[in-house]
């Protein structure tokens, strides 16, 4: 028990009985043992209302997850300023560009009859052209029809041996009865546009009158994912070898049990790994275990494995971070509207440099008062009587470097959002499914999404690569590439 101080003066004191002092001190060690408890308990409703108010403006939590009345917090408002929605004027809006003529499928030439504005008929046989030809198109799709080749294997008995050989299907056709065509769609209904297998089993049959029962929509995704697994498993050694890799990881189910989703963007390529880790064993298996290249990340403990010189943190996560400390009050509210006014300034700083108004080496020169002043922030902020805020200033101290790779290493972002957007089609992925029910739904849907955002990132027809993908597995023929061609070739 701590020590308490007399409560009345020591003449008065030591005038009471025995008795009655420890009466006293009994109760004014209770009274100090309750404000003990009280300020304990404040601090934990604190805490407790801090979580409450959480949500994906001050916070790692997804905008997914947060309660429709945190819609407008965090958010910036929209300034009336009394002009319509929609694009103002001198916007330079968007129009659909007509195909050259040699592309179209069909041209109808449509002459006037009679003069709109006197009703005159013109004379046959003397029409010719005067000024602009207008030109309208109109995109249409054709039936839908389907393809069905029979093989009849026909048999003959040897009469040598007097036994039956049945022939056997030509080079290149598949032993399935769906060809690599329909395996590609099914698969780009499924890993692309999340459809259930329900919905593509519907939707086969509405547009075409397919009949495919949900075991074989099952089957021809892992057709298509076997088909696929040399290419991703390229893609894998590719990012391993790279020299930045933003990496980041989001919760995933596999057979009713946590796992999770991870991911790692490069320039040119983006890879997916589902573990039933968040650990290191996990990301080694994404990247390897002796990644050298920069890692653009948040600051989850397993990333501390890398060298702050080879690491990027998140500024949007830090912004997060502070707006929690605002949230928070107290202590940490001052600590919170100072790191927050500094990194407005740094991204204001970078938007200037990504319009072309600062230079690439301008833009250190320029951070350098920035620096400063979060500098001075953090040291205080260390002693800040805030546990939060103090411990957040504690670990940035320690991370300075990854703070700022941003500025040392061409192509590195100030940000993490290329692995938090890559991660996005996953989260509706398992908001839809929730998650794989085998490992080998796992593979299928980290091979999908891997190929799915490498060929939006690279501009490639992903229908064309999937069916090219299927029919070099039917084929036994070599497999197309997800790397990126080298300049010149």
């Amino acid at each position: 028990m701590e020590a308490v101080a007399l409560p009345l003066p020591p003449a008065t004191w030591e005038a009471l009985p025995a008795e009655v002092q420890m009466v006293i001190l009994g109760l004014q060690a209770q009274v100090v043992a309750l404000r003990s408890e009280n300020s304990a308990l404040q601090e934990r409703v604190r805490a407790l209302e801090a979580r409450l108010g959480q949500d994906s403006s001050n916070s790692s939590r997804p905008p997914s997850s947060d309660p429709p009345q945190a819609t407008a917090k965090g958010k910036r408002r929209s300034v009336r300023t009394g002009r319509k929605r929609g694009g103002q004027p001198g916007h330079p809006g968007s129009f659909r560009s007509l195909l050259p003529v040699e592309q179209v499928d069909a041209v109808v030439v449509v002459v006037p009859e009679v003069c709109r504005w006197c009703q005159q008929p013109f004379a046959e046989g003397k029409a010719r052209r005067h000024g602009q030809v207008w030109r309208h198109q109109v995109v249409e799709l054709p039936p839908p029809a389907v393809r069905v080749t029979e093989y009849q294997l026909e048999a003959r008995r040897c009469g040598q041996c007097g036994k039956r050989t049945r022939a056997t299907l030509p080079a290149g056709v598949p032993q399935r009865p769906f060809g690599p065509r329909l395996m590609a769609v099914v698969a780009l209904l499924t890993g692309r546009y999340r459809l259930s297998r329900r919905e593509v089993q519907q939707l086969l049959a509405d547009l075409w009158g397919v009949t495919l029962s949900l075991g074989a929509v099952t089957n021809q995704e892992q057709a298509e994912s076997a088909a696929l697994a040399p290419m991703v498993a390229e893609v894998r050694a590719a990012v391993q070898q790279a020299g930045l890799a933003n990496i980041d990881e989001t919760s995933w189910r596999q057979e009713k049990h946590r796992a999770w989703l991870w991911t790692a963007v490069t320039p040119n390529l983006t890879a997916f790994l589902i573990d039933r880790s968040r650990g290191g064993a996990a990301l080694e298996a994404l990247v390897g275990e002796q990644f050298g290249g920069v890692v653009g990340s948040d600051r989850w403990s397993v990333y501390k494995r890398y060298p702050a010189e080879r690491r990027a943190l998140c500024w949007a996560h830090l912004k997060r971070d502070f707006q929690g400390l605002v949230d928070r009050g107290g202590a940490a509210e001052p600590i919170g509207r100072w790191g927050l006014a500094e990194i407005a300034r740094l991204f204001g700083l970078w938007h200037r440099y990504r319009a072309g108004e600062v230079s690439r080496a301008e833009v250190p020169r320029q951070l350098v008062p920035i620096q400063a002043r979060l500098g001075r922030l953090l040291w205080r902020g260390e002693e800040n009587s805030d546990r939060k805020a103090a411990a957040l200033c504690r670990e940035l101290n320690r991370w300075w470097p990854a703070l700022w790779t941003f500025t040392r290493v061409e192509g590195v972002e100030p940000t993490n959002n290329a692995a938090e957007r890559a991660l996005r089609p996953g989260v509706l992925w398992r908001k839809g499914s929730f998650g794989s029910d085998s490992e080998a739904g796992s593979r299928y849907a980290e091979r999908m999404l891997t190929v799915v955002a490498t060929c939006r990132q690279q501009g490639r027809q992903l229908l064309d690569f999937l069916v090219a993908a299927g029919e070099a597995a039917v084929q036994g023929t070599a497999a197309p590439s997800l790397l990126p061609k080298p300049q010149g070739g």
